[in-house]
Protein backbone atom coordinates (compact mmCIF):
# COMPACT_ATOMS: atom_id res chain seq x y z
CA UNK A 1 0.00 0.00 0.00
CA UNK A 2 3.03 2.25 0.10
CA UNK A 3 2.38 3.29 -3.50
CA UNK A 4 -1.04 4.61 -2.43
CA UNK A 5 0.46 7.18 -0.07
CA UNK A 6 0.09 10.87 -0.83
CA UNK A 7 0.77 14.08 1.04
CA UNK A 8 -2.10 16.44 1.71
CA UNK A 9 -0.64 19.86 0.92
CA UNK A 10 -2.78 21.28 3.74
CA UNK A 11 -0.02 19.88 5.94
CA UNK A 12 1.94 22.91 4.69
CA UNK A 13 -0.79 25.42 5.54
CA UNK A 14 0.87 28.81 5.88
CA UNK A 15 3.70 27.83 3.57
CA UNK A 16 4.04 27.72 -0.21
CA UNK A 17 3.08 24.89 -2.53
CA UNK A 18 6.72 24.76 -3.59
CA UNK A 19 7.64 24.09 0.06
CA UNK A 20 5.05 21.31 0.14
CA UNK A 21 6.08 19.65 -3.11
CA UNK A 22 9.79 19.89 -2.41
CA UNK A 23 9.52 18.68 1.20
CA UNK A 24 7.17 15.82 0.39
CA UNK A 25 9.27 14.70 -2.56
CA UNK A 26 12.44 14.67 -0.48
CA UNK A 27 10.62 12.60 2.16
CA UNK A 28 9.68 9.99 -0.44
CA UNK A 29 6.14 10.92 -1.52
CA UNK A 30 5.25 10.83 -5.21
CA UNK A 31 1.57 11.80 -4.91
CA UNK A 32 -0.13 14.91 -3.61
CA UNK A 33 -3.58 16.17 -2.71
CA UNK A 34 -3.68 19.85 -3.64
CA UNK A 35 -5.35 22.10 -1.08
CA UNK A 36 -7.75 24.50 -2.78
CA UNK A 37 -9.13 26.36 0.22
CA UNK A 38 -8.85 29.88 1.59
CA UNK A 39 -6.67 28.90 4.54
CA UNK A 40 -4.32 26.90 2.26
CA UNK A 41 -4.63 28.40 -1.24
CA UNK A 42 -2.10 26.20 -3.02
CA UNK A 43 -4.34 26.00 -6.09
CA UNK A 44 -7.54 27.94 -6.71
CA UNK A 45 -10.12 28.24 -9.50
CA UNK A 46 -9.35 31.96 -9.66
CA UNK A 47 -5.75 31.34 -10.73
CA UNK A 48 -4.76 32.45 -14.19
CA UNK A 49 -3.79 30.00 -16.91
CA UNK A 50 -0.16 30.97 -16.38
CA UNK A 51 -0.39 30.29 -12.64
CA UNK A 52 -2.00 26.90 -13.20
CA UNK A 53 0.66 26.00 -15.76
CA UNK A 54 3.24 26.94 -13.14
CA UNK A 55 1.68 24.56 -10.62
CA UNK A 56 1.61 21.77 -13.19
CA UNK A 57 5.26 22.43 -14.07
CA UNK A 58 6.20 22.31 -10.39
CA UNK A 59 4.55 18.92 -9.97
CA UNK A 60 6.26 17.64 -13.11
CA UNK A 61 9.65 18.90 -11.94
CA UNK A 62 9.40 16.85 -8.74
CA UNK A 63 7.66 13.85 -10.30
CA UNK A 64 4.55 14.45 -8.22
CA UNK A 65 1.10 13.21 -9.29
CA UNK A 66 -2.06 15.01 -8.18
CA UNK A 67 -4.55 12.52 -6.72
CA UNK A 68 -7.17 14.93 -5.43
CA UNK A 69 -8.35 18.52 -5.13
CA UNK A 70 -9.09 19.39 -1.50
CA UNK A 71 -11.88 21.91 -1.92
CA UNK A 72 -13.71 22.02 1.40
CA UNK A 73 -16.96 23.91 0.90
CA UNK A 74 -20.13 24.51 2.85
CA UNK A 75 -22.52 22.67 0.56
CA UNK A 76 -25.56 24.24 2.19
CA UNK A 77 -24.59 27.59 0.70
CA UNK A 78 -24.66 28.55 -2.95
CA UNK A 79 -21.08 29.84 -2.89
CA UNK A 80 -19.99 26.43 -1.61
CA UNK A 81 -21.69 24.67 -4.49
CA UNK A 82 -20.14 27.09 -6.99
CA UNK A 83 -16.73 26.43 -5.46
CA UNK A 84 -17.16 22.67 -5.87
CA UNK A 85 -18.27 23.04 -9.48
CA UNK A 86 -15.08 25.00 -10.18
CA UNK A 87 -13.02 22.46 -8.22
CA UNK A 88 -14.20 19.78 -10.64
CA UNK A 89 -12.61 21.86 -13.42
CA UNK A 90 -9.38 21.94 -11.42
CA UNK A 91 -9.50 18.16 -11.01
CA UNK A 92 -9.93 17.87 -14.77
CA UNK A 93 -6.99 20.20 -15.42
CA UNK A 94 -4.70 18.21 -13.11
CA UNK A 95 -6.04 14.86 -14.32
CA UNK A 96 -7.14 13.96 -10.81
CA UNK A 97 -10.08 11.59 -10.19
CA UNK A 98 -11.20 13.05 -6.84
CA UNK A 99 -12.66 16.25 -5.40
CA UNK A 100 -12.71 16.32 -1.60
CA UNK A 101 -15.12 18.29 0.55
CA UNK A 102 -16.97 18.20 3.84
CA UNK A 103 -20.59 19.24 4.15
CA UNK A 104 -19.93 22.35 6.25
CA UNK A 105 -17.29 25.00 6.83
CA UNK A 106 -13.69 23.81 7.06
CA UNK A 107 -13.27 25.44 10.48
CA UNK A 108 -15.89 26.28 13.05
CA UNK A 109 -18.68 24.36 11.35
CA UNK A 110 -21.84 25.28 13.26
CA UNK A 111 -24.62 24.68 10.73
CA UNK A 112 -27.20 22.05 11.60
CA UNK A 113 -28.57 20.16 8.61
CA UNK A 114 -32.08 19.26 9.74
CA UNK A 115 -33.46 18.29 6.33
CA UNK A 116 -31.19 15.83 4.52
CA UNK A 117 -33.33 16.16 1.39
CA UNK A 118 -32.29 19.83 1.18
CA UNK A 119 -28.65 18.75 1.23
CA UNK A 120 -29.30 16.18 -1.49
CA UNK A 121 -30.97 18.80 -3.67
CA UNK A 122 -28.12 21.22 -3.07
CA UNK A 123 -25.55 18.69 -4.27
CA UNK A 124 -27.45 17.68 -7.42
CA UNK A 125 -25.50 19.98 -9.82
CA UNK A 126 -22.17 18.85 -8.34
CA UNK A 127 -23.04 15.18 -8.70
CA UNK A 128 -24.26 15.76 -12.24
CA UNK A 129 -21.03 17.49 -13.22
CA UNK A 130 -18.98 14.72 -11.61
CA UNK A 131 -20.85 12.26 -13.79
CA UNK A 132 -20.20 14.35 -16.90
CA UNK A 133 -16.49 14.82 -16.14
CA UNK A 134 -15.97 11.32 -14.71
CA UNK A 135 -14.86 12.55 -11.30
CA UNK A 136 -15.74 11.28 -7.84
CA UNK A 137 -16.84 13.57 -5.01
CA UNK A 138 -15.62 12.24 -1.67
CA UNK A 139 -17.31 13.60 1.44
CA UNK A 140 -15.08 13.84 4.49
CA UNK A 141 -15.82 12.69 8.01
CA UNK A 142 -15.81 16.21 9.36
CA UNK A 143 -17.82 18.84 11.13
CA UNK A 144 -21.11 19.25 12.85
CA UNK A 145 -23.34 16.88 10.87
CA UNK A 146 -21.49 13.96 9.28
CA UNK A 147 -18.54 13.23 11.53
CA UNK A 148 -18.44 9.45 11.14
CA UNK A 149 -18.16 6.95 8.34
CA UNK A 150 -21.45 5.33 9.29
CA UNK A 151 -23.35 8.63 8.98
CA UNK A 152 -21.71 9.44 5.64
CA UNK A 153 -22.32 5.98 4.21
CA UNK A 154 -26.06 6.52 4.25
CA UNK A 155 -25.68 9.96 2.66
CA UNK A 156 -23.31 8.75 -0.06
CA UNK A 157 -25.62 5.86 -0.91
CA UNK A 158 -28.40 8.39 -1.51
CA UNK A 159 -26.29 10.34 -4.00
CA UNK A 160 -25.24 7.65 -6.46
CA UNK A 161 -22.02 6.07 -7.68
CA UNK A 162 -20.13 9.36 -8.07
CA UNK A 163 -20.20 10.12 -4.34
CA UNK A 164 -18.15 8.23 -1.79
CA UNK A 165 -16.43 8.77 1.58
CA UNK A 166 -13.14 10.44 2.42
CA UNK A 167 -12.38 8.81 5.75
CA UNK A 168 -10.33 11.02 8.09
CA UNK A 169 -8.94 8.76 10.81
CA UNK A 170 -8.61 11.53 13.43
CA UNK A 171 -11.62 13.67 12.54
CA UNK A 172 -13.97 10.92 13.65
CA UNK A 173 -12.48 11.34 17.12
CA UNK A 174 -12.34 15.14 17.13
CA UNK A 175 -15.76 15.79 15.60
CA UNK A 176 -17.62 12.54 16.26
CA UNK A 177 -16.09 11.36 19.55
CA UNK A 178 -15.73 7.82 18.20
CA UNK A 179 -12.66 5.71 17.58
CA UNK A 180 -12.00 4.97 13.89
CA UNK A 181 -11.77 1.20 14.13
CA UNK A 182 -15.32 -0.18 14.22
CA UNK A 183 -16.67 2.88 12.41
CA UNK A 184 -14.24 2.28 9.55
CA UNK A 185 -15.11 -1.43 9.44
CA UNK A 186 -18.80 -0.55 9.04
CA UNK A 187 -18.24 2.04 6.30
CA UNK A 188 -15.10 0.94 4.44
CA UNK A 189 -17.11 -0.41 1.50
CA UNK A 190 -18.00 3.21 0.68
CA UNK A 191 -14.53 4.66 1.33
CA UNK A 192 -12.57 5.75 -1.76
CA UNK A 193 -10.22 8.30 -0.20
CA UNK A 194 -8.45 8.39 3.16
CA UNK A 195 -7.01 11.26 5.16
CA UNK A 196 -4.47 9.48 7.33
CA UNK A 197 -4.14 11.61 10.44
CA UNK A 198 -2.89 10.85 13.94
CA UNK A 199 -4.29 12.22 17.21
CA UNK A 200 -3.08 13.11 20.69
CA UNK A 201 -4.93 14.32 23.77
CA UNK A 202 -8.62 14.36 24.56
CA UNK A 203 -11.15 13.95 21.73
CA UNK A 204 -11.84 17.70 21.58
CA UNK A 205 -8.17 18.72 21.64
CA UNK A 206 -6.69 20.02 18.37
CA UNK A 207 -3.48 17.99 18.32
CA UNK A 208 -2.64 16.10 15.14
CA UNK A 209 1.07 15.16 15.12
CA UNK A 210 3.26 13.24 12.70
CA UNK A 211 1.94 9.80 11.82
CA UNK A 212 3.16 7.39 14.49
CA UNK A 213 3.56 10.05 17.18
CA UNK A 214 -0.06 9.87 18.31
CA UNK A 215 -2.39 7.34 19.85
CA UNK A 216 -3.97 5.70 16.80
CA UNK A 217 -3.42 2.01 16.05
CA UNK A 218 -2.50 2.19 12.37
CA UNK A 219 -1.86 -1.54 12.18
CA UNK A 220 -5.53 -2.06 12.93
CA UNK A 221 -6.60 0.61 10.46
CA UNK A 222 -4.50 -0.86 7.66
CA UNK A 223 -5.74 -4.36 8.43
CA UNK A 224 -9.29 -3.13 7.82
CA UNK A 225 -8.53 -1.42 4.52
CA UNK A 226 -6.43 -4.34 3.30
CA UNK A 227 -9.23 -6.78 4.01
CA UNK A 228 -11.56 -4.50 2.02
CA UNK A 229 -9.08 -4.48 -0.89
CA UNK A 230 -8.94 -0.69 -0.71
CA UNK A 231 -7.22 0.81 -3.76
CA UNK A 232 -7.70 4.56 -3.28
CA UNK A 233 -5.30 7.30 -2.15
CA UNK A 234 -4.04 7.44 1.43
CA UNK A 235 -3.37 11.13 1.94
CA UNK A 236 -1.20 11.97 4.95
CA UNK A 237 -2.29 15.10 6.80
CA UNK A 238 -0.54 16.70 9.76
CA UNK A 239 -2.28 19.65 11.41
CA UNK A 240 -0.10 20.08 14.51
CA UNK A 241 -1.59 22.15 17.39
CA UNK A 242 -3.43 25.50 17.39
CA UNK A 243 -0.03 27.21 17.61
CA UNK A 244 1.06 25.50 14.40
CA UNK A 245 4.61 24.50 13.48
CA UNK A 246 7.45 26.83 14.41
CA UNK A 247 8.75 26.95 10.83
CA UNK A 248 8.73 25.03 7.58
CA UNK A 249 11.61 22.86 8.77
CA UNK A 250 9.38 21.46 11.50
CA UNK A 251 6.84 20.55 8.83
CA UNK A 252 9.51 18.90 6.68
CA UNK A 253 10.70 16.86 9.67
CA UNK A 254 7.16 15.74 10.54
CA UNK A 255 6.50 14.74 6.93
CA UNK A 256 9.75 12.75 6.79
CA UNK A 257 8.99 11.08 10.12
CA UNK A 258 5.52 10.13 8.89
CA UNK A 259 6.78 8.65 5.63
CA UNK A 260 9.52 6.68 7.39
CA UNK A 261 7.04 5.30 9.91
CA UNK A 262 4.59 4.25 7.19
CA UNK A 263 7.37 2.75 5.06
CA UNK A 264 8.30 0.49 7.98
CA UNK A 265 4.68 -0.35 8.72
CA UNK A 266 3.70 -1.14 5.15
CA UNK A 267 6.82 -2.94 3.91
Amino acid sequence: MLDQLAINSNTYSGFSLEDAVKGASQAGFTRIELAAVEHTPHVLPSMSDAELRGVKALLTEYGMMCVGIGAHSNVMRQEGIENLLQAIDLATYFDSPYVITATGDAHGDADVIEEEKVLLQSLEPVVKKCEQMEKTLVLETHGNNFATGVSLKKLAASLGDRVRINYDTANVIFYGNVEPYEDLEKSVDFVEFIHLKDKLGSPSEWHFPAIGDGQLDFNRIFQTVKQANYKGPISVEIEFTPDGPANVEEVHQSVQKSFDYLARLLK
